[in-house]
């Protein structure tokens, strides 16, 4: 099973980088994460949010991989528990499923991209920067992982 994180945005702070790529290298090879960047839409182009976000939405569906099961982190979905998260995962797993998650930019996602995704899910009720949910996302996998295997890191 491969968990990509599908994410508009690059050239991401040096300490953004690091802490995902902490969490990944911490993955077991049965849930490698992956990091796909999407290229935002420029921001002084004229274009109006919409228009952007359409853009971005074009970039976003092509860069999904055919019949993974795909998750769009928006602040209105779902906000699972870290237990849930773990049960998720557990199914993922048990049938071999890769899951793709998607980040979007500045302007959020297209309606299209939150339509084409079988869950919406949210990390927090908070509206987070999105380099930091990269990390927060990787975070909680690992911590779902670790939970499933009954591995100290996560406590209850």
């Amino acid at each position: 099973m491969r968990l990509r994180v599908i994410t508009v945005g690059h050239k991401m702070p040096d300490w953004i980088t690091a802490g995902f790529n902490e969490y990944t290298k911490r993955m077991p090879r049965e849930a490698r994460i992956e990091l796909h960047e999407i290229k935002p839409e420029p921001r002084n182009s004229g274009k109006t949010g919409m228009q952007i976000m359409e853009a971005e939405a074009q970039r976003i569906l092509a860069a999904l991989p055919p019949g993974c099961l795909t998750i769009a982190l928006d602040e209105h979905g779902q906000q699972p528990t870290t237990r849930q998260l773990a049960n998720w995962m557990g199914e993922w797993l048990a049938g071999g499923q890769d899951v793709a998650f998607i980040i979007g930019g500045a302007d959020g996602l297209h309606e299209r991209v939150k339509q084409a995704a079988q869950r919406l899910m949210a990390l927090s009720a908070l509206t987070l920067p999105h380099a930091m949910v990269r990390v927060l996302l990787a975070e909680q996998l690992y911590r779902a992982h670790s939970l499933l295997h009954n591995h100290p890191y996560h406590r209850e």
